[in-house]
């Protein structure tokens, strides 16, 4: 009887496993909605110690997230489109200087990577035109088959609020009801790993994205104060990219690297653009990470890697941004079931 109900747990889980994968494009927005609930829960919790009833609580706090949203949204995207408009406006000007500057250092470098030849390179980008217009060709197709991908981005955008206020209305009779579906002999152990799981999980949410928020600080006030035209948008890039590990400092100093070598044509200023990066990097690894995220969930950089491309294989963007926080949940369960099968007693064998 133990090995059938075993076994009918292996399947439902798989069972599980293939609708979750069939249904991925359509589970993504109720995914990210029930995330942001779990999320801002507490609040709505807070609230009602207030004596305040659980739909007003709901309603204050849908408003301040709409509000914050907003009011970010209405201050950092016309600050990123006026540097990046100024930078577009400049780049005639960097286009000049790259022709009467890079291309004889080219010509030095030449006798020593024959590579860097511009006449092999003008060769070498012949050979493969034909490649390129194909990748071209089917970049155009797909974005003229993109209309309905455009759309289902549109109706997520839309469902996601939705969802995630009706989840937060009724999240605590979802979590009575889930609690109910375990048979009694059962509640005491499923109970302990929620409470786990909520503890991790909770102070990874909310720690990673005030690190990603603190280190997009960081970044972009560091590279503003160096004098960077584009310090907004590369240190925004950088800080929301940074869940990943070394991912963005590596991705802010080459693009910030970049911009600062056009910019100045200075190698010094790169160096200092190399130094904000570098002191954002001690600030998160000596303070930030510590304090905000804590040391609980030690989530190894390997499988950070693979979660992330295991979740952008199966629900694209939105299973990037949802991968760790599974990756996290799915760490505490495996170190139950691994406790659980350590103290599980094992049959003695009898001596004939």
């Amino acid at each position: 009887m133990t090995e059938y109900r075993s076994l009918m747990a292996v399947a439902l889980v798989a069972l599980t496993g293939w609708l979750l994968y069939l249904l991925a494009p359509v589970l993504t927005p109720f995914l990210i909605a029930a995330v942001l609930a779990y999320m801002f829960n507490p609040l709505v919790l807070r609230l009602e110690r207030w004596r305040l009833p659980r739909v007003l609580a709901v309603i204050v706090v849908f408003v301040l997230i709409l509000s914050l949203v907003v009011g970010l949204v209405a201050i950092l995207v016309p600050m990123v489109e006026r540097q990046v408009s100024g930078f577009v406006a400049r780049l005639p000007g960097y286009l000049d200087w790259a022709q009467t500057k890079l291309l004889p250092l080219l010509k030095d470098w030449q006798a020593l990577i024959p590579a860097l030849d511009p006449d092999n390179l003008k060769q070498a980008l012949l050979d493969h035109w034909k490649e390129i217009g194909r990748w071209v060709s089917g970049a155009a197709a797909d974005l003229t088959r993109s209309g309905l991908g455009l759309f289902g981005w549109l109706v997520s955008l839309v469902l996601v609020p939705i969802v995630m206020f009706y989840l937060l209305l009724d999240w605590e009779r979802i979590v009575q009801n889930v609690r109910g579906l375990f048979p009694p002999s059962m509640r005491s152990r499923v109970a302990q790993l929620a409470r786990e799981t909520d503890e991790v999980l909770g102070s990874f949410l909310r720690g990673q994205l005030s690190v990603m928020a603190s280190l997009a600080t960081i970044y972009s006030l560091g590279l503003w104060l160096v004098g960077l035209h584009l310090a907004l948008p590369i240190g925004l890039a950088a800080g929301l990219v940074s869940f990943v590990p070394y991912l963005g400092f590596i991705t802010g100093v080459v693009a910030a690297g970049i911009a600062a070598w056009l910019q100045f044509q200075d190698p010094m200023m790169v160096v200092w653009v190399v130094a904000v990066f570098l002191s954002g990097q001690l600030l998160d690894a000596l303070f930030l990470t510590p304090r905000l995220v804590g040391g609980r969930i030690g989530i190894h950089p390997v499988v950070v890697i693979f979660a992330i491309m295991a979740g952008g294989t199966l629900f694209g963007f939105f299973g990037v941004l949802l991968a760790l926080p599974v990756a996290a949940v799915l760490k505490v369960w495996l170190r139950q079931v691994h406790g659980y099968y350590i103290k599980s007693p094992r049959p003695v064998r009898r001596r004939r």
